[in-house]
């Protein structure tokens, strides 16, 4: 949050003012995504653009590798894994429908 207080490019932003429905792979049922942030962005050309952003560990945006071994851990990694791509699939969608994009950010593009 600070670094969109402190981007002069940043016009705007909010924090989970948006829904977006998608359908969970674990149990196929509708839920309701709430992104991190929509982001009004001033691009270099001078033009605006909305942006939706999802923060996320570096860890959870890569797929598990397989384990000899399934732990609950490893389960609960796995699972986290799916719902997350069917979240952003969504997002990614639901953007494209407005003319916006969709971005995840990690740790690396924040520089920790």
């Amino acid at each position: 949050m600070s670094w969109l207080d402190q981007n002069d490019s940043i016009i705007s932003w909010a924090s989970e003012e948006c829904i977006v429905p998608y359908v969970s792979p674990v149990d196929g049922r509708k839920h309701r995504y709430f992104p991190d942030f929509i982001v009004k962005v001033k691009t270099k050309l001078g033009t605006f653009k909305t942006m939706m952003l999802e923060v996320k560990p570096k860890k959870q945006t890569i797929q598990p590798e397989p384990r000899k071994r399934v732990t609950k851990q490893y389960i609960t990694e796995v699972t986290t894994y799916a719902v997350n791509q069917a979240k952003w699939k969504a997002a990614t969608e639901f953007c494209l429908d407005r003319g916006w994009e969709f971005k995840l950010v990690t740790e690396d593009h924040l520089g920790l």
